[in-house]
Order: C-alpha cells, then structure tokens, then sequence
C-alpha cells in the first residue's frame, strides 16, 4: 500500500510562528516590527508567497503564518538582516515562541481519499 502522505519540499511550505506575550504593550511592540520586517521580506526573498498575521488580543498572542514556494526561499531568510535581528528580539522582550514548517504533502484527492494522482503544488504554473 502507498503512503497516503509523501512529502514534497519543491511543492512549497507553510510556515507557523506562534508569539505569545507578557503584555499587550508587547504584542503591539512585536506586530509593528513584524510589519517592517514583512516588508523587507517581501522585497529581499521573492519566494514568499503569501503571509498573514492572526493575532489575539485577549490572549496577547499572535500567529504569523506564511506561504513559500520552495523550501529554499526559507532558508534564503537568512540573507533578510532586518529579519536576522528581529528572530533575536522576542526573546529579549519576555516572549516566548514556537515555530513549524508545513510541507506540501500532496494533491487533496490523494491524502483525503486515496486517489492516484500526482503531486502538482498549487503553488507552482498549471
């Protein structure tokens, strides 16, 4: 019997950065520099693909969530200074955080039903 999930890194992933905060203050802090560094993101890594924030006032949290279309794009955050800095600031602040990559794992007819097709990301040209 096939996997009923291969993973697939050149389908793209979802990353998820959860933020939880000692204060309002804090998360309001941490949304603002997140913003500008989203915006350099955007500029400097051409692999993203989409990003969003949820955030959680009454629980001063937030999630950042993003969608890249190779696994490389990811590690090309490394070559993002503004992003290099920020990753060191949470922690500075009393935040504590968690993160995970999500990978594509293949066509939605094969993982919700077992369907023989191949695996084409919506992220990449039809």
């Amino acid at each position: 019997m096939t996997p009923l999930f291969e993973l697939h890194p050149v389908g793209g992933q979802i990353v998820v950065t959860r933020f939880e905060c000692p204060s309002r203050w804090t998360l309001a802090y941490l949304l603002a520099v997140h913003a500008r560094i989203k915006r350099d993101v955007h500029r400097r890594n051409p692999g993203l693909v989409a990003g969003r924030t949820v955030v959680d006032w009454r629980r001063r949290t937030f999630l950042s969530i993003t969608v890249w279309d190779t696994l490389s794009s990811v590690y090309r955050m490394g070559d993002v200074s503004r992003h290099v800095a920020g990753a060191r600031l949470p922690a500075r602040l009393g935040v504590r955080t968690r993160c995970g990559v999500f990978c594509y794992a293949g066509d939605w007819r094969r993982v919700m039903f077992r369907g023989d097709v191949p695996a084409r990301s919506p992220l990449q040209p039809i």
